[in-house]
């Protein structure tokens, strides 16, 4: 596949279908990739897809996602090349784990959100920025346990994903409020918790996305919590949810279906 048709193709995929991640939709091309693929050997074949990174990292879609998802998809190549001897068996065995990681990738989002959904109880008053997919379903479901609650949405500008995340919700008939991004201060001071998501999530514990940054003046006891499946800096797949409560977090998330880390610190906002 030539860079032309890598792009289209990645494009495609995220036109087309909503509801699948950037990093999602970077293996799958890297997939699609092998499948039409005529190199003869493994070092070759890896070349061809570094090209093709290198082309989905010039799209318009977050960088962090599609690095993190193509280098842990990288890592299944070589160990696929020290399984076998033959080429073809190693394209096959590449694919065969590809398909069987995007059907786990599937599974965790609704585990997230069955998580994600305890964190909201009735009555409550949520903030939310930008449009996050996992947040959205989380949402929905506490909705559909017939929980009330109110969400505001930032704008987020420029590409004001806000407006498209306040439509869904209220498509769903959640109560709704798009404020803009200045209004945050204002805001924190009527919510009870923040609930956004995650590009990706390093190693640290640290959170990769759109944020919003207040200084620091005094105290905020509000909670924050996050709710993805997303890649770290380091290559390896984590997916879960975060929630911190009077300035305490805890990160319950899983590799490999097994809680790795739990974190304390603490956050700020303005008056």
């Amino acid at each position: 596949m030539d860079g032309a048709k890598v792009r289209e193709f990645f494009c495609k995929i995220i036109r087309e279908d909503e509801d699948v991640s950037v990093g999602v939709a970077a293996i799958r091309t890297l997939m699609e990739i092998i499948k039409h693929s005529k190199s003869e050997t493994v070092q070759e074949l890896e070349t061809n897809l570094k090209d093709g990174i290198n082309v989905m990292k010039n799209t318009d879609y977050p960088v962090t996602a599609i690095n993190s998802g193509c280098e842990l998809f990288l890592r299944f190549i070589t160990l696929a090349a020290l399984d076998t001897r033959c080429f073809s068996d190693c394209k096959k065995i590449m694919l065969d784990r590809g398909h069987l990681f995007i059907k786990k990738l599937d599974e965790a989002r609704g585990k997230i959100v069955k998580l994600a959904s305890k964190f909201i109880e009735d009555g409550s008053k949520v903030l939310t920025h930008s449009r996050s997919r996992v947040v959205l379903q989380a949402l929905r479901k506490a909705h559909k346990q017939n929980k009330r609650f109110e969400v505001f949405v930032t704008i987020s500008a420029p590409d004001n994903s806000g407006k498209q995340m306040c439509k869904e919700l209220q498509a769903e008939g959640i109560p709704c409020t798009l404020i803009l991004d200045s209004a945050v201060g204002y805001i924190m001071e009527q919510v009870h918790f923040i609930m956004v998501g995650a590009e990706g999530v390093v190693e640290s514990g640290g959170i990769v996305n759109k944020v919003i940054k207040k200084k620091r003046t005094r105290n905020a006891l509000v909670t924050f919590c996050f709710s993805a499946f997303s890649f770290f800096s380091g290559g390896k797949l984590y997916y879960g949810s975060m929630c911190q409560r009077n300035e305490k977090a805890f990160l319950c998330a899983y590799r490999k279906f097994q809680v790795f880390k739990i974190i304390s610190f603490r956050t700020t906002r303005s008056a």
